[in-house]
């Protein structure tokens, strides 16, 4: 088996580990000012971990001053969509795109970006089909 454990680089890991765990109803296994990793709370499946930007010498993790997430969407797929769409709405973070239908894909989402820049898509569960 393989699996993908996204690592972003964050400003604060401790307040953007909140955030996460505030919208996605995760938890975070790991906590500390460097590093946390989130995960789901029904199955401690990864969610993402964050990396304090200039820690531990990554070399795509030391410049803070770049674009954070240049190039980069955080697609999530989750049952659990709408959930999710009403804790951003609770808290009154801003959205990038409201819920609407993908035209490829045919499933509802919506989009937003995190505290530090990052552009996430939220959409309903589907298997990737060729």
């Amino acid at each position: 088996m393989t699996k993908i454990d996204p690592m972003i680089a964050v400003k604060d890991v401790e307040a953007s580990a909140k955030w996460y765990e505030s919208v996605f109803e995760c938890k975070n296994t790991h906590a500390g000012e460097h590093f946390a990793v989130l995960v789901s709370k029904k199955n401690n499946e990864v969610l993402i971990c964050l990396h304090k930007w200039g820690e531990h010498e990554h070399p795509t993790m030391e410049n803070p001053n770049l674009n954070s997430g240049n190039g980069l969407i955080l697609y999530f797929r989750t049952e659990n969509m709408n959930k999710i769409r009403q804790n951003v709405e609770r808290l009154g973070y801003p959205l990038e795109e409201d819920v609407r239908e993908n035209p490829n894909s045919k499933k509802l989402e919506f989009s937003l970006r995190d505290p530090n820049g990052y552009y996430l898509t939220i959409s309903e569960y589907h298997k990737f089909e060729g």
